[in-house]
């Protein structure tokens, strides 16, 4: 009691100072909405007779993609029961609004106190609460128990640094897990650490990763038949990894003129600074916002493009003949390899993997390839002259993709149970 009211507190002091600025930062066509949804006040009406009310929680972008295949398959098997996903960021709410089934209600998580809490669960009334990658928060999830809601966490997952951290409060996190109802995790590793924070083990499951069951749209995008090959795509990057990029970019293009580059950075906000850089480069650049389909006016042939659009990089990696994945070269610890592995693209990762522990299968069975920076130059030539090597690796990744589909049909099983 007293920790949680400790952290109620804390809460409410760092909210009270951040409020202006985290309305001001939000776009325009979300500050009313997100103020009113902030404080568990919401503007849609559900139809309750005879159905279920789901509600999952997936933080950012990166979550909300991982429950896109729950959402579409409780959509399947309970097609009566409204769906609610609710999101932190506006990059996650967007791409909600884009991709979860029809009729799904998206909002913004509400603050984490009591008093609002009360009001937004009064507002939506679940029969169940799912919280994706094991987000955890105090009040709400004490506040969704006592209310008889079942607590699930699905596709969980706690990381080194995390686990670390949580080890540091395990008094107060005992609390926490012990509103938990199901425990769905990604693997054997992130079992036994949630077990080591608290977490019974009868209610510990390990299901897999479902973010092994998400398909980008086979609509690949019209624009990137504007593109010449060869092709590489850095995806999702960071901050100081695009001179980096850009760098072994320049030395390739000695030996491979027609050589283009796809760059898609991972925050929106970071659109124009990566245009500046490239500029500054003196490279010949493109934005895909500016591209056309098949236009011989805009064809690109050994520039840079910028993926200056939210939401698309998934399904442009069918178009690309070699990936790099982004944050996997700064201490970020990775991004998601499985997109360019569903189109049996070979992968280039950095030695920052760790928000991905699967990383090392793909490495040890010759489905994705790790280098230092000082290697990639290196790599990425081996693989341009040679399309053998390119779709062997390829292919692998598909293959170990195909292998560890199946993780959300057994979240629906379990799910069933609460539901039933």
């Amino acid at each position: 009691m007293i920790p949680r009211l400790i952290y109620s507190v804390l809460y409410l002091i760092a909210l009270l100072f951040l409020l202006p600025f985290e309305y001001r930062k939000r776009p325009k066509e979300f500050r009313r909405r997100w103020l009113r949804e902030k404080f568990g006040t919401f503007n849609f009406q559900l139809s309750t007779l005879n159905s279920s009310i789901i509600w999952i929680h997936a933080v950012s972008v990166g979550e909300v993609m991982a429950a896109i295949p729950l959402l579409k398959r409780l959509k399947e098997r309970f097609p009566s029961a409204n769906l609610i996903v609710s999101t932190i960021t506006d990059t996650g709410q967007r791409i909600a609004l884009e991709k979860t089934p029809y009729n799904t209600k998206v909002i913004y998580l509400p603050f984490d106190l009591v008093f609002i809490l009360k009001r937004a669960l009064k507002s939506i009334q679940p029969s169940l609460f799912i919280a994706m990658e094991t987000e955890l928060w105090p009040n709400l999830f004490r506040e969704v128990k006592k209310q008889g809601i079942p607590v699930m966490i699905m596709n969980g997952r706690i990381s080194d640094d995390s686990f670390k951290g949580y080890k540091k409060i395990k008094f107060f996190m005992r609390e926490i897990i012990g509103c938990v109802d199901l425990f769905g995790m990604q693997d054997s590793v992130y079992a036994q650490r949630i077990k080591a924070l608290g977490a019974r083990e009868d209610k510990i499951r390990v299901l897999g990763n479902f973010k092994f069951d998400t398909k980008p749209s086979e609509n690949i995008p019209e624009w990137t038949k504007a593109i010449t090959h060869p092709v590489i795509i850095a995806g999702s990057t960071h901050r100081g990894e695009e001179d980096l990029i850009i760098a072994a970019f320049t030395k390739l293009k000695t030996e491979f003129p027609e050589l283009n580059l796809i760059i898609a950075p991972r925050h929106p906000e970071r659109f124009t600074e990566v245009e500046e850089l490239v500029k500054s480069k003196g490279f010949e650049y493109a934005k895909r916002s500016e591209l056309k389909a098949e236009s011989r006016e805009q064809r690109a042939e050994g520039q840079i493009v910028i993926l200056d659009a939210m939401g698309e990089l998934s399904s442009t990696y069918a178009a690309c003949d070699i990936a790099i994945m982004g944050g996997s070269f700064i201490t970020h610890g990775g991004q998601n390899l499985l997109e360019p592995a569903y189109w049996a693209k070979p992968v280039i990762c950095g030695p920052h993997m760790e928000n991905f522990p699967f990383a090392k299968e793909f490495y040890e069975k010759g489905a994705a390839i790790e280098v230092d920076e000082s290697g990639i130059v290196f790599r990425l030539k081996e693989l341009l002259q040679s399309p053998e090597k390119r779709d062997a690796v390829g292919n692998k990744a598909k293959e170990l993709y195909n292998e560890k589909a199946g993780a959300v049909d057994r979240a629906i099983k379990e799910i069933e149970k609460f539901l039933n």
